[in-house]
């Protein structure tokens, strides 16, 4: 299957050429599509540079910071129409191991969606403060119990999708800006019957810039996962729960 690394990027101009490199290592059927929010840094410029240099890198340019779920969104499109069977979520800090990407692939060959997950046996996160963690756990655990999802990585970004799975979960209607974004595509995943699975993955704390998370992205995920969860709850009375499914294990829709 020809796979794309879908990496929106802003202000990333420390990390993107090795990151790029990574991809590229990762497997010389990869390709990869830099997302960009017109860097002020020149991330731009150093994307069409890659570019111009490695035909399996391309750059997607957009005229501002609109968050990461209308960059995902733009990236996903692009891959579609360009063919690609699988597209990748990846962030462009280094805290997605591009040395990783074979566990994703691999899995996606049985399901349609498959989630990198810190949070199961075997997944880790390196260099994060307790306060981070934390709040990274409980936002993933709160909005598995509010919405009904079996996953144990909610909020988890490094993620593989199957095309015609990204059609089936109308990702173009998905509004939300920030972080949430992970979350909304997953709720849609399940509600469409998608073959969801986990594998466990290793999160690496940024070596160089500043994170995009804010206090706005966290009230976003907090106030639309709440009101998701009030309005699904009288259908997820009436109906079994999900089942998990993780690696290894057969997916049933």
């Amino acid at each position: 299957m020809r796979a794309l690394v879908v990496m929106p990027t802003f202000n990333e101009r420390e990390n993107l050429e090795t990151m790029a490199g990574r991809v590229r290592g990762a497997g010389p059927d990869v390709h990869l599509l830099v997302v960009d929010d017109n860097s002020p840094d020149g991330t731009g410029e150093i994307a069409d540079r890659l570019a111009h240099d490695d035909d399996t890198v391309h750059v997607l340019h957009r005229t501002g910071k609109a968050g990461l779920g209308a960059a995902y969104r733009a990236g996903m499109r692009w891959g579609l129409d360009h063919g690609f069977d699988v597209i990748v979520e990846m962030d462009a800090d280094g805290s997605h191991r591009p040395e990783q990407l074979h566990r994703l692939l691999d899995a996606v060959e049985d399901a349609d969606v498959v989630v990198g997950s810190r949070w199961v046996a075997g997944g880790a996160i390196e260099n994060w403060p307790k306060r981070r963690m934390l709040l990274s756990r409980g936002g993933s655990l709160y909005s598995g119990l509010a919405l009904g999802l079996p996953a144990r990585d909610v909020t988890g970004g490094y993620r593989a999708y199957r095309a015609d799975a990204l059609e089936r979960i109308a990702f173009e209607d998905v509004t939300s800006r920030g972080y949430c974004f992970q979350i909304d595509m997953l709720r849609r995943a399940y509600a469409a019957g998608e073959r969801v699975v986990e594998v466990p993955i290793t999160f690496v704390e940024r070596e160089y810039g500043s994170s995009k998370m804010t206090a706005s992205i966290v009230v976003e995920a907090m106030l639309r996962v709440t009101g998701w969860g009030i309005a699904g709850l009288p259908g997820r009375l009436r109906r079994r729960p999900a089942r998990r499914v993780s690696s290894g294990s057969t997916p049933t829709r």
